[in-house]
């Protein structure tokens, strides 16, 4: 069995073994394994294990990694974790079913004018600056309900809310917060956690892990 299978599996358990802890949630989070920079020889043998659900981090990349494998594979989900520039928008949507990282009015006008061109509609994460970094992308805490209501009046299909926490501090005081206002907004879906903080997402009802070094290891 390959390694990036074997890490999934055990990343699987410990999550179903933690399970009993969380007993207001109804449903297993899932797992994004986060392929980008890594190549097909690592990423295949998840897909052959039924793994459906990869994080790309640029569009150009997933594009040549993806393109041939997507149209073997309908099950693939992908998800764009990275920064989406307005002119990747029209290659995005023809790739990607879920885009974690909406985070301005111009994109997403520029999302819901391509959809109309293309007839496709792509589930969408409002990305959240939920530490107030100046060096971070997303919608500051205080304007995510200006936002949503503008989102929702383009027609897009805004399934949750997105966070990359601030490095080296504790988590779970921002990931409460987000749980708060994915709440307030009435959202079912929060995308949180990565390898190193996923178990502490789960507690405040992340629905979608963020994992990529604890199944693939290292980057290079």
């Amino acid at each position: 069995m390959h390694s990036s299978v074997e890490n999934l599996i055990k990343i699987n358990k410990e999550i179903e073994s933690n399970f009993i802890d969380f007993k207001e949630k109804n449903k297993l989070p899932k797992i994004i394994a986060v392929s980008k920079t890594f190549g097909m020889d690592k990423i295949r043998p998840l897909i052959e294990h039924g793994h459906t659900d990869f994080g790309e981090n640029k569009v150009q990349e997933a594009i040549e990694k993806w393109t041939k494998i997507l149209n073997e594979n309908d099950k693939i989900n992908l998800h764009l974790i990275g920064k989406l520039q307005t002119n990747k928008v029209k290659f995005c949507l023809k790739l990607f079913k879920f885009i974690h990282s909406l985070d301005s009015e111009k994109l997403a006008k520029k999302i819901a004018d391509e959809q109309i061109k293309q007839k496709t509609k792509v589930k969408l994460f409002i990305q959240i600056n939920i530490g107030n970094e100046q060096q971070k992308s997303g919608i500051y805490a205080d304007q995510v309900e200006n936002f949503y209501n503008f989102c929702t009046k383009l027609d897009l299909d805004i399934v949750g809310t997105m966070c990359i926490q601030p490095a080296n501090e504790d988590p779970e005081k921002y990931f409460m917060r987000m749980m708060y206002l994915n709440k307030k907004l009435g959202l079912k879906e929060i995308s949180m956690g990565m390898s190193s903080d996923y178990q502490e997402a789960i507690k405040f009802n992340s629905t979608y892990l963020r994992i990529g070094s604890n199944i693939f290891g290292k980057r290079d």
